[in-house]
């Protein structure tokens, strides 16, 4: 959507670029990489701005991220209120930092994501010339379309939490609606922040956070594993592999 800004390409076109992404992007830190995959299908001499508009994505994605997490740390410092846990204070402890740490920096990504402008006139503050001309094009990003990317992002979210909603019930870890979205987002919030290779380290930090935070509320660490190890499939290796094959036909095609 934020990319019709620049280009207008199909729903094929863009759902290969996503597969393209994903694939470039398990072999570098927090999936970084997914901004080169998705150039190779934006025409020559606006791929550069591309990224610019693509980077608004991730802010979206990354405030539904915060915002998110925000409510499953107070959902969960809930719950613990409740229970009886040995090291329930230190846990309460750490929940508190990680609550005003996320509240503050998504306070910042939302002033910046609702006025981009401010942000390239900081560019230009700062004198960045080499990405002044690639970020301009954020100026004539409407309030309607960041609502909307807004939107699509926070969908994106529910679909993730219905998965592994879905699959704990499948691998016998029975907790609710409410727990399910407390831990998974809580979970997401810190691989957010923590710097991982899907191929490398994602599968284990997905695996220790999912762990340390689900068996809050159900004891099955089996159950628990099984079903970060399904997401991670389903989510990012079969994607991934898809996509690794989009980019050799358009390596070929090229040739």
């Amino acid at each position: 959507m934020s990319i019709h800004e620049l280009e207008r390409i199909s729903f094929l076109k863009a759902f290969s670029a996503t597969l393209s992404g994903i694939a470039i992007a398990s072999f570098t830190p927090n999936r970084i990489g997914e901004y080169m995959g998705r150039m190779l299908y934006i025409e020559e001499g606006k791929r550069m701005r591309s990224i610019s508009l693509t980077i608004v994505c991730s802010m979206a994605q990354l405030l539904v991220t915060m915002i998110a997490g925000i409510a499953g740390i107070i959902y969960l410092k809930k719950y613990l209120h409740a229970q009886i846990f040995s090291d329930k204070h230190s846990l309460q402890t750490g929940l508190n930092l990680l609550l005003f740490g996320t509240g503050f920096v998504a306070i910042c990504i939302g002033f910046f994501y609702f006025r981009l402008s401010s942000l390239v006139r900081v560019i230009e503050k700062m004198k960045w010339q080499k990405i002044l001309g690639q970020v301009k094009v954020l100026k004539d990003v409407k309030l309607t379309i960041l609502f909307n990317i807004l939107s699509l992002s926070f969908a994106r979210y529910v679909v993730f939490i219905i998965q592994y909603y879905l699959l704990f019930s499948l691998f016998g870890v029975a907790i609710t609606w409410g727990e399910t979205f407390a831990g998974i987002s809580i979970m997401f919030l810190i691989m957010a922040v923590v710097p991982t290779f899907t191929f490398l380290t994602d599968l284990g930090l997905r695996w220790e956070a999912s762990i340390q935070i689900i068996q809050l509320f159900n004891p099955n660490a089996t159950g628990i594993f099984a079903v970060s190890l399904g997401i991670w499939f389903i989510n990012l290796i079969i994607p991934a592999l898809i996509g690794s094959l989009l980019i050799l036909r358009i390596k070929l095609f090229r040739s």
